[in-house]
């Protein structure tokens, strides 16, 4: 029997190559000295790997936080204060926001510690190390083993590790899988869950521009809001209680008051989400022609739905706000990547590199029997897969997240489950788990939007050329109503599951009772009859060829990685630290356009239009403007810069990654990436793939001019790298020349 090939993917890492494109890649931070350090410090980077990433010593690794799983956040004081997006704060501040007191369009700034909110719910993780288990965790796994048989004995194997561990207190282990199951990684991680709200500039900067102008540069968006962790007296992780105190990091981020050119290098360190960069043409070619524009035109519907209800009411706004913006934008995400793609030539680039692929297996008769016929087999898989993919996404955009109903409606059916399965017991556990979440829900819940959004899409999802079993009654109970609009009135009006009283009357009823109640009501049970449908017709069969797709990706990624030995793999992002480095640089999207790396203060007075929620301007922001009163925040130019452009590689989850300088200094934090460039997580493209960021002068700016709050600003330690590096370069003192000897 042979081994797994896992020995020469681990061989793989000493490979080294000049890099195709400056910026593409999300290394591990582990690996750098290996295979990045000289690379970067080529492009401008004085510091040394060890400075990124150590386990021996603070390094900038200890000021990278993972925030709420979502988001990263970074430490920008020695008391623990943190900093991230506006977004990424969002549900945080919106929670402490109402009509009276609305921080989202008013901010917040605390005066002290004592005024700092805590937050239910949020947390922030630290990485302690990262260690290479892929020798423990591959164990007894051979290339004969069936996928089932292969994933059981690696899901004993990291069992049996995890138990063989001896974690520090309040540590935790999590291994996860690379290079599609061929390579696995330990991360030993700390969470603190006391993290309070120090200060959010009001949505008319946070969000400027909001969703027209998502995705789009010039960017004018003072993205950033501002926590801060607190601990025990042990500096240990704690629950909250008043007598915790300012967490105590190894490391924090000085921040550079040098600002950025063109050329300057830029470090972004994050835990980005998801990215497929080595998918087979066939699967790029679905996502483009099939599966994007379904889910754009699904949320289109539904955009424009919420958003009539947000223009018509001030409160609904503030309800529907961050849910809107989470809808809307990957759809605008989606738009973009699909132009990205075929303006990049995705598919071409992708059908060269196979034909590459299948040259170089040609001259190996070995490697050609086992990866040969892969390219053929996607074909045929995707082919098989796409009515159940297709199906899937109708099912999964409509009646499980647009639809908000539906979602609620469907843990009743849960509930009715764990009653017949586990009786009582089952039943008041879950009970428990749900009635918070319910309590939150109705919060921001509008059934009269809701049920035009169900209406809408309800009608939609009949119409679709998906797979008609999983479309039940749908069609005879709305033509038995007299239409969708007219169904889903009579719905809503005699379901108790929109009502939060008769909801949580209901729940506080015996178990049986309740029961009772939900297996008659209309809207529980047309979830359960969609959600049967779709396990009937879809569920299984999408299931078995998605395995098959995986197993091959798994081959297909260890094929690549044998044949191109030349070349230096990066992983796919799975929500774990990584490190990307570019440069500052602007580009061009199209024939005659071209987009400087760097938006002024001048370029968002210029889109003001007084009142608009997404381009009016704080009165006080106005007269700083005017007045020119920007302290020491604005350029050498006199102007306040707000973002810039890099050519680093970004996606969701990067948003809130601190951008940093060549010496391990704050110049930035990431929030966005152009639309043009939004298809890098499938072909990362360096003339269109760009990464948008907020310049710390304009953060700085706004804490301190715009907000008064100083005592924040004092907090940090702020920097002058490209300065003193200058005077340390004119203090060097001047080499003697040698004086010639006079012959005699």
């Amino acid at each position: 029997m042979k081994k797994n090939s896992r020995i020469l993917l681990t061989l793989c890492f000493i490979f080294i190559l000049k890099i195709s494109y400056a910026g593409e890649g999300m290394w591990l931070p582990q690996l750098l000295k290996a295979l990045n350090e000289g690379d970067m410090q080529s492009m401008g980077m004085k510091m040394s790997a060890e400075d990124i990433y150590s386990v021996n010593q603070g390094s900038l690794k200890d000021a990278i936080v993972h925030f709420n799983g979502g988001c990263t956040s970074e430490i920008i004081s020695a008391e623990g204060l943190l900093l991230t997006n506006h977004h990424c704060g969002y549900g945080q501040i919106q929670s402490h926001s109402s009509v009276k007191n609305n921080l989202l369009k008013n901010g917040f700034w605390a005066k002290s510690k004592k005024e700092e909110l805590p937050n239910d719910n949020l947390e922030v993780t630290f990485i302690v190390r990262i260690e290479d288990v892929s020798k423990m965790v591959l164990e007894g796994v051979t290339d004969e083993m069936s996928t089932k048989e292969r994933q059981s004995q690696i899901d004993k194997n990291i069992a049996s590790y995890k138990q063989s561990m001896r974690p520090l207190k309040h540590e935790e282990i999590q291994i996860k899988p690379f290079f599609k199951g061929n390579q696995y990684f330990m991360f030993v991680t700390m969470t603190y869950t006391d993290v309070r709200l120090v200060g959010a500039p009001p949505e008319s900067i946070g969000k400027f521009g909001s969703d027209t102008d998502n995705w789009v540069f010039p960017r004018h968006t003072g993205d950033f809001s501002l926590f801060r962790i607190y601990a025990g007296a042990d500096n240990m992780p704690a629950d909250y209680s008043i007598d915790n105190v300012p967490f105590k990091p190894k490391h924090f981020l000085p921040i550079s008051l040098d600002g950025v050119e063109e050329g300057d290098f830029t470090l972004v360190f994050g835990y980005p989400g998801r990215t497929n960069q080595y998918l087979p043409s066939s699967a790029v070619a679905q996502t483009m022609n099939v599966l994007n524009p379904a889910k754009i035109a699904i949320r289109d519907k539904a955009l424009k739905i919420v958003d009539a209800g947000m223009r018509s009411d001030e409160a609904i706004r503030i309800q529907y706000a961050s849910k809107y913006a989470r809808i809307a934008n990957y759809w605008k995400k989606w738009i973009g990547e699909n132009q990205g793609l075929k303006k990049s030539d995705a598919m071409g680039r992708k059908h060269k590199y196979e034909q590459d692929f299948m040259t170089r297996l040609k001259a190996d008769r070995t490697m050609h029997v086992k990866y040969g016929s892969l390219l053929n087999d996607f074909e045929k898989l995707y082919k098989e897969i796409e009515p159940y993919a297709l199906t899937r996404d109708y099912y999964n955009e409509i009646v499980r997240r647009n639809i908000e109903i539906m979602t609620v409606a469907s843990y009743m059916n849960r509930l009715e489950s764990l009653y017949a399965n586990n009786g009582a017991t089952g039943y008041n556990g879950f009970k428990a788990r749900l009635e918070p979440f319910l309590d939150d829900f109705y919060k921001n819940y509008r059934p009269e939007i809701d049920q035009k959004v169900f209406a809408s899409l309800m009608e939609m999802y009949v119409n679709a050329d998906i797979i008609e079993g999983v479309k039940g009654d749908l069609a005879a109970m709305a033509k038995k109503h007299g239409g969708f609009d007219k169904y889903a009135k009579s719905l809503f009006e005699s379901s108790f599951v929109p009502n939060k009283n008769q909801m949580f009357k209901l729940l506080s009823a015996d178990p049986k009772m309740a029961i009772e109640s939900m297996q008659k009501d209309p809207l529980v049970q047309l979830a359960k009859q969609l959600s049967d449908a779709y396990d009937a017709n879809v569920s299984k069969e999408y299931s078995n060829l998605n395995t098959k797709i995986t197993d091959l990706m798994r081959i297909y990624m260890e094929g690549q990685m044998k044949v191109f030995t030349e070349k230096k793999f990066f992983p796919d992002a799975n929500s774990t630290m990584r490190v990307t480095y570019g440069k500052v640089a602007g580009y061009s999207p199209r024939d005659a356009v071209t987009y400087n790396p760097v938006s002024y203060l001048d370029g968002a007075i210029e889109k003001y239009v007084p009142g608009d929620y997404e381009f009016d301007i704080p009165k006080k922001l106005l007269d700083l403007y005017e007045t020119k009163d920007y302290g020491q925040y604005a350029d050498s130019n006199g102007k306040v810069p707000i973002c810039f452009l890099g050519t680093n590689h970004t996606t969701g989850g990067n948003s809130g990654s601190p951008v940093i300088d060549a010496h391990g200094n704050l110049i930035g934090l990431n929030f966005d990436r152009v639309w043009e460039g939004t298809m890098s997580d499938i072909n990362y493209d360096a003339s269109i793939c760009r990464n948008i960021m907020v310049d710390a002068r304009y953060i700085l700016f706004i804490v301190d001019k715009f907000a008064g709050a100083t005592h924040l600003v004092k907090e940090m330690k702020l920097v002058h790298p490209k300065k003193d590096a200058k005077v340390i370069k004119m203090e060097e003192p001047k080499k003697k020349k040698k004086r010639r000897r006079r012959r005699g």
